[in-house]
Protein backbone atom coordinates (compact mmCIF):
# COMPACT_ATOMS: atom_id res chain seq x y z
CA UNK A 1 0.00 0.00 0.00
CA UNK A 2 1.16 3.31 -0.87
CA UNK A 3 1.39 5.68 2.12
CA UNK A 4 2.15 9.43 1.91
CA UNK A 5 3.38 11.59 3.95
CA UNK A 6 4.20 15.72 3.93
CA UNK A 7 7.45 17.49 4.96
CA UNK A 8 7.17 21.36 5.94
CA UNK A 9 10.60 23.28 4.89
CA UNK A 10 11.29 26.47 6.80
CA UNK A 11 11.95 29.60 5.69
CA UNK A 12 15.91 30.00 5.72
CA UNK A 13 16.60 26.47 4.60
CA UNK A 14 19.32 26.17 1.67
CA UNK A 15 16.89 23.92 -0.93
CA UNK A 16 20.00 24.22 -3.05
CA UNK A 17 22.15 22.47 -0.94
CA UNK A 18 19.06 20.13 0.40
CA UNK A 19 18.22 18.50 -2.97
CA UNK A 20 22.09 18.83 -4.53
CA UNK A 21 23.11 19.66 -8.22
CA UNK A 22 20.26 18.81 -10.22
CA UNK A 23 18.09 17.29 -7.69
CA UNK A 24 21.02 14.25 -7.06
CA UNK A 25 20.52 14.27 -3.65
CA UNK A 26 16.74 13.72 -4.04
CA UNK A 27 17.58 11.22 -6.69
CA UNK A 28 19.74 8.98 -4.45
CA UNK A 29 17.21 8.90 -2.09
CA UNK A 30 14.48 8.15 -3.98
CA UNK A 31 17.03 5.13 -6.12
CA UNK A 32 17.63 3.89 -2.67
CA UNK A 33 13.60 3.46 -0.79
CA UNK A 34 11.97 3.46 -4.05
CA UNK A 35 9.74 6.43 -3.31
CA UNK A 36 9.07 9.58 -4.99
CA UNK A 37 9.62 13.18 -3.94
CA UNK A 38 7.85 16.14 -5.62
CA UNK A 39 8.27 19.38 -3.89
CA UNK A 40 5.42 21.45 -3.94
CA UNK A 41 5.68 25.46 -2.84
CA UNK A 42 7.16 25.24 0.96
CA UNK A 43 7.03 21.48 1.06
CA UNK A 44 8.06 17.75 -0.18
CA UNK A 45 5.64 15.34 -0.34
CA UNK A 46 7.10 11.48 -0.24
CA UNK A 47 5.07 8.54 -1.79
CA UNK A 48 5.85 4.93 -1.60
CA UNK A 49 6.07 1.94 0.38
CA UNK A 50 9.14 3.20 2.33
CA UNK A 51 8.21 6.77 3.56
CA UNK A 52 8.96 6.59 6.72
CA UNK A 53 12.82 5.95 6.30
CA UNK A 54 12.56 8.33 3.67
CA UNK A 55 11.08 11.29 5.87
CA UNK A 56 13.42 10.34 8.37
CA UNK A 57 16.69 10.70 6.16
CA UNK A 58 15.33 14.13 4.58
CA UNK A 59 15.30 15.78 8.40
CA UNK A 60 18.68 14.41 9.60
CA UNK A 61 20.04 15.77 5.91
CA UNK A 62 18.07 19.42 7.30
CA UNK A 63 19.34 18.80 10.62
CA UNK A 64 22.84 18.76 8.88
CA UNK A 65 22.37 21.64 7.09
CA UNK A 66 20.95 23.86 10.13
CA UNK A 67 24.19 22.35 12.03
CA UNK A 68 26.03 24.27 10.00
CA UNK A 69 27.94 21.35 8.34
CA UNK A 70 28.68 20.84 5.00
CA UNK A 71 26.07 18.20 3.19
CA UNK A 72 27.63 16.50 -0.24
CA UNK A 73 26.71 13.76 -1.94
CA UNK A 74 28.78 11.23 0.47
CA UNK A 75 27.06 12.42 3.20
CA UNK A 76 23.91 12.16 1.60
CA UNK A 77 24.76 8.55 0.29
CA UNK A 78 25.85 7.69 4.10
CA UNK A 79 23.06 9.25 6.45
CA UNK A 80 20.56 6.94 3.69
CA UNK A 81 22.69 3.50 4.97
CA UNK A 82 22.42 4.38 8.22
CA UNK A 83 18.94 4.93 8.43
CA UNK A 84 18.51 1.96 6.56
CA UNK A 85 19.93 0.26 9.43
CA UNK A 86 18.12 1.76 11.74
CA UNK A 87 20.80 4.42 13.19
CA UNK A 88 20.98 8.18 13.13
CA UNK A 89 23.49 10.31 11.92
CA UNK A 90 22.83 12.83 14.72
CA UNK A 91 23.55 10.51 17.52
CA UNK A 92 27.28 10.47 16.79
CA UNK A 93 27.75 14.28 17.19
CA UNK A 94 30.73 13.14 14.19
CA UNK A 95 31.22 16.86 13.29
CA UNK A 96 32.05 18.37 16.63
CA UNK A 97 35.17 15.86 17.11
CA UNK A 98 38.26 17.18 16.15
CA UNK A 99 41.13 14.85 15.69
CA UNK A 100 44.06 17.32 14.88
CA UNK A 101 44.18 20.32 11.59
CA UNK A 102 46.40 19.11 8.60
CA UNK A 103 49.54 21.19 7.69
CA UNK A 104 46.76 23.01 5.35
CA UNK A 105 45.16 23.95 8.33
CA UNK A 106 42.06 21.99 7.54
CA UNK A 107 40.42 20.03 9.91
CA UNK A 108 40.88 16.55 10.61
CA UNK A 109 37.50 15.12 12.02
CA UNK A 110 35.76 11.16 11.63
CA UNK A 111 33.26 10.79 9.17
CA UNK A 112 31.27 7.63 9.88
CA UNK A 113 30.15 6.63 13.50
CA UNK A 114 32.29 3.62 13.04
CA UNK A 115 35.41 6.10 12.34
CA UNK A 116 34.08 7.82 15.82
CA UNK A 117 34.08 4.83 17.38
CA UNK A 118 37.61 3.79 15.90
CA UNK A 119 39.44 7.45 17.40
CA UNK A 120 37.85 6.65 20.87
CA UNK A 121 39.26 3.44 21.08
CA UNK A 122 42.72 4.72 20.25
CA UNK A 123 42.20 7.84 22.57
CA UNK A 124 40.98 4.88 25.63
CA UNK A 125 43.46 1.97 24.91
CA UNK A 126 47.20 0.99 24.58
CA UNK A 127 46.42 -1.34 21.62
CA UNK A 128 43.39 -0.75 18.77
CA UNK A 129 42.80 -3.13 16.05
CA UNK A 130 41.43 -1.32 13.15
CA UNK A 131 39.79 -3.82 10.55
CA UNK A 132 38.15 -3.25 7.92
CA UNK A 133 38.02 -2.94 3.90
CA UNK A 134 39.37 -0.04 2.25
CA UNK A 135 38.79 3.15 1.76
CA UNK A 136 37.44 3.63 5.79
CA UNK A 137 40.22 5.46 6.83
CA UNK A 138 42.09 2.67 9.28
CA UNK A 139 45.79 4.26 8.10
CA UNK A 140 44.64 7.82 7.56
CA UNK A 141 43.08 7.74 11.33
CA UNK A 142 45.72 6.16 12.74
CA UNK A 143 48.63 8.69 11.42
CA UNK A 144 46.78 11.85 11.98
CA UNK A 145 46.06 10.44 16.03
CA UNK A 146 50.17 9.48 15.85
CA UNK A 147 50.75 13.10 15.23
CA UNK A 148 48.08 14.72 17.42
CA UNK A 149 50.33 12.18 20.71
CA UNK A 150 53.96 13.70 19.30
CA UNK A 151 51.87 17.58 19.27
CA UNK A 152 50.60 16.62 22.75
CA UNK A 153 53.88 15.59 23.78
CA UNK A 154 52.58 11.97 24.81
CA UNK A 155 54.67 10.32 23.08
CA UNK A 156 58.24 10.85 22.11
CA UNK A 157 58.54 9.06 18.51
CA UNK A 158 56.23 7.72 15.53
CA UNK A 159 56.99 4.35 14.02
CA UNK A 160 55.18 3.22 11.05
CA UNK A 161 55.73 -0.65 9.88
CA UNK A 162 54.13 -2.65 7.25
CA UNK A 163 54.95 -6.22 5.52
CA UNK A 164 56.68 -6.06 2.43
CA UNK A 165 54.57 -9.23 1.69
CA UNK A 166 53.92 -8.10 -1.98
CA UNK A 167 57.40 -8.05 -3.05
CA UNK A 168 58.16 -11.56 -2.28
CA UNK A 169 61.59 -12.61 -4.71
CA UNK A 170 61.01 -9.66 -6.48
CA UNK A 171 62.48 -7.62 -3.97
CA UNK A 172 66.04 -8.30 -5.28
CA UNK A 173 65.41 -6.86 -9.08
CA UNK A 174 64.05 -3.72 -7.75
CA UNK A 175 66.49 -0.91 -8.32
CA UNK A 176 68.22 0.87 -5.37
CA UNK A 177 69.24 0.04 -1.98
CA UNK A 178 67.33 -1.80 0.76
CA UNK A 179 65.53 1.37 1.44
CA UNK A 180 64.21 2.27 -1.74
CA UNK A 181 63.35 -1.05 -2.64
CA UNK A 182 60.98 -1.23 -0.03
CA UNK A 183 60.25 2.43 0.27
CA UNK A 184 56.40 1.68 -2.63
CA UNK A 185 55.31 -0.56 -0.16
CA UNK A 186 55.59 2.41 2.82
CA UNK A 187 53.96 4.76 0.05
CA UNK A 188 50.80 4.53 1.89
CA UNK A 189 52.08 5.74 5.03
CA UNK A 190 53.99 8.47 3.39
CA UNK A 191 51.11 10.03 1.68
CA UNK A 192 48.87 9.68 4.96
CA UNK A 193 52.11 11.15 7.01
CA UNK A 194 52.56 14.16 4.45
CA UNK A 195 49.05 15.44 3.99
CA UNK A 196 48.72 15.26 8.10
CA UNK A 197 52.03 17.20 8.24
CA UNK A 198 53.39 18.66 5.03
CA UNK A 199 56.08 17.23 3.36
CA UNK A 200 58.75 19.36 4.75
CA UNK A 201 57.67 19.01 8.24
CA UNK A 202 57.43 14.75 8.20
CA UNK A 203 61.16 14.57 6.00
CA UNK A 204 62.83 16.66 8.84
CA UNK A 205 61.13 14.62 11.72
CA UNK A 206 62.16 11.65 10.09
CA UNK A 207 65.77 12.69 9.11
CA UNK A 208 65.96 13.66 13.26
CA UNK A 209 64.76 9.82 14.10
CA UNK A 210 61.29 11.28 15.41
CA UNK A 211 59.55 9.30 12.62
CA UNK A 212 60.36 5.90 11.50
CA UNK A 213 58.79 4.51 8.13
CA UNK A 214 60.30 1.03 8.46
CA UNK A 215 59.38 -2.50 6.70
CA UNK A 216 58.37 -4.96 9.90
CA UNK A 217 61.27 -6.93 9.55
CA UNK A 218 63.37 -4.16 10.81
CA UNK A 219 61.29 -4.15 13.96
CA UNK A 220 62.50 -7.35 15.71
CA UNK A 221 64.43 -7.34 18.55
CA UNK A 222 63.59 -4.10 19.41
CA UNK A 223 61.51 -2.12 22.43
CA UNK A 224 59.70 0.72 22.05
CA UNK A 225 59.36 2.81 24.67
CA UNK A 226 57.08 6.23 24.40
CA UNK A 227 56.03 5.15 20.78
CA UNK A 228 53.25 5.83 19.07
CA UNK A 229 53.54 2.39 16.59
CA UNK A 230 51.14 1.76 13.14
CA UNK A 231 51.11 -1.54 12.39
CA UNK A 232 50.11 -1.36 8.97
CA UNK A 233 48.49 -4.04 6.40
CA UNK A 234 48.48 -6.32 9.49
CA UNK A 235 46.39 -8.89 7.41
CA UNK A 236 49.69 -9.83 5.65
CA UNK A 237 51.87 -10.77 8.28
CA UNK A 238 52.34 -14.44 9.75
CA UNK A 239 51.39 -15.41 13.00
CA UNK A 240 55.01 -15.38 14.68
CA UNK A 241 55.75 -11.89 12.90
CA UNK A 242 52.39 -10.84 14.66
CA UNK A 243 53.63 -12.01 17.93
CA UNK A 244 56.83 -10.64 17.06
CA UNK A 245 55.38 -7.23 17.09
CA UNK A 246 52.44 -6.82 19.66
CA UNK A 247 55.72 -7.79 21.82
CA UNK A 248 57.51 -4.90 20.94
CA UNK A 249 55.35 -2.06 23.12
CA UNK A 250 57.72 -0.82 25.82
CA UNK A 251 56.61 1.82 28.50
CA UNK A 252 54.11 4.89 27.64
CA UNK A 253 53.60 3.36 24.23
CA UNK A 254 50.66 2.96 21.93
CA UNK A 255 50.03 0.43 18.97
CA UNK A 256 46.99 0.52 16.24
CA UNK A 257 47.32 -2.68 14.08
CA UNK A 258 45.48 -1.91 10.93
CA UNK A 259 44.03 -4.31 8.46
CA UNK A 260 42.11 -5.79 5.83
CA UNK A 261 41.14 -9.48 6.62
CA UNK A 262 39.80 -9.83 2.28
CA UNK A 263 43.04 -8.75 1.05
CA UNK A 264 45.60 -11.10 2.56
CA UNK A 265 48.58 -11.49 0.04
CA UNK A 266 50.14 -14.59 2.20
CA UNK A 267 51.16 -17.21 0.26
CA UNK A 268 48.47 -20.28 0.44
CA UNK A 269 49.47 -22.02 3.46
CA UNK A 270 50.49 -19.10 5.58
CA UNK A 271 47.81 -18.16 7.95
CA UNK A 272 47.46 -14.76 8.13
CA UNK A 273 48.43 -12.88 12.12
CA UNK A 274 45.76 -10.27 11.71
CA UNK A 275 42.92 -13.27 11.58
CA UNK A 276 44.62 -15.22 14.48
CA UNK A 277 45.09 -12.39 16.79
CA UNK A 278 41.45 -11.12 16.46
CA UNK A 279 40.54 -14.72 17.90
CA UNK A 280 43.08 -15.15 20.33
CA UNK A 281 43.09 -11.11 22.33
CA UNK A 282 39.23 -11.02 21.61
CA UNK A 283 38.47 -11.42 25.20
CA UNK A 284 41.36 -8.99 26.90
CA UNK A 285 39.81 -5.78 27.82
CA UNK A 286 42.21 -3.55 27.70
CA UNK A 287 42.80 -4.13 23.70
CA UNK A 288 40.42 -2.82 21.69
CA UNK A 289 38.85 -4.17 18.39
CA UNK A 290 37.30 -1.51 15.73
CA UNK A 291 35.51 -3.34 12.61
CA UNK A 292 34.99 -0.50 10.36
CA UNK A 293 32.31 -1.76 7.70
CA UNK A 294 31.59 -0.82 3.93
CA UNK A 295 28.83 1.67 5.35
CA UNK A 296 31.89 3.73 6.86
CA UNK A 297 33.93 3.53 3.21
CA UNK A 298 34.96 7.41 2.81
CA UNK A 299 36.21 6.67 -0.75
CA UNK A 300 34.10 7.39 -4.32
CA UNK A 301 30.35 5.83 -3.62
CA UNK A 302 31.32 2.59 -6.08
CA UNK A 303 33.40 1.86 -3.52
CA UNK A 304 31.18 0.90 -0.98
CA UNK A 305 29.16 -0.68 -3.75
CA UNK A 306 31.93 -3.17 -4.56
CA UNK A 307 32.54 -3.73 -0.97
CA UNK A 308 29.14 -4.60 -0.70
CA UNK A 309 28.71 -7.07 -3.71
CA UNK A 310 31.56 -8.81 -2.53
CA UNK A 311 30.61 -9.31 0.57
CA UNK A 312 27.72 -10.84 -0.58
CA UNK A 313 29.19 -13.54 -2.84
CA UNK A 314 31.35 -15.00 -0.26
CA UNK A 315 28.26 -14.89 1.93
CA UNK A 316 26.15 -16.71 -0.89
CA UNK A 317 29.21 -18.57 -2.14
CA UNK A 318 30.97 -19.70 1.46
CA UNK A 319 33.33 -22.91 -0.63
CA UNK A 320 35.01 -19.67 -2.49
CA UNK A 321 35.54 -17.46 0.77
CA UNK A 322 39.55 -18.13 1.29
CA UNK A 323 39.70 -16.49 4.15
CA UNK A 324 37.50 -18.09 6.66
Amino acid sequence: MENIIKIRLHEGLDRAELFGNMDKNLISLKDALKVDIIQRDNELVIKGEDTGKAETVINELIGIIDSGENLDSQKVSYVISLVEKGLSYKDGNIDRDIICYTHMGKPLKPKTLGQKAYVNAIRNKDIVFGIGPAGTGKTYIAVAMAVTAYKKKQVQKIILTRPAVEAGERLGFLPGDLQEKVDPYLRPLYDALYDVLGRDSAMRLKEKEVIEIVPLAYMRGRTLDNSFIILDEAQNTTKEQMKMSLTRMGFGSKLIVTGDITQIDLPRGKRSGLVEAAKVLKNIDDIGFCYLKDVDVVRHQLVRKIIGAYERYYRENPGEDEWN
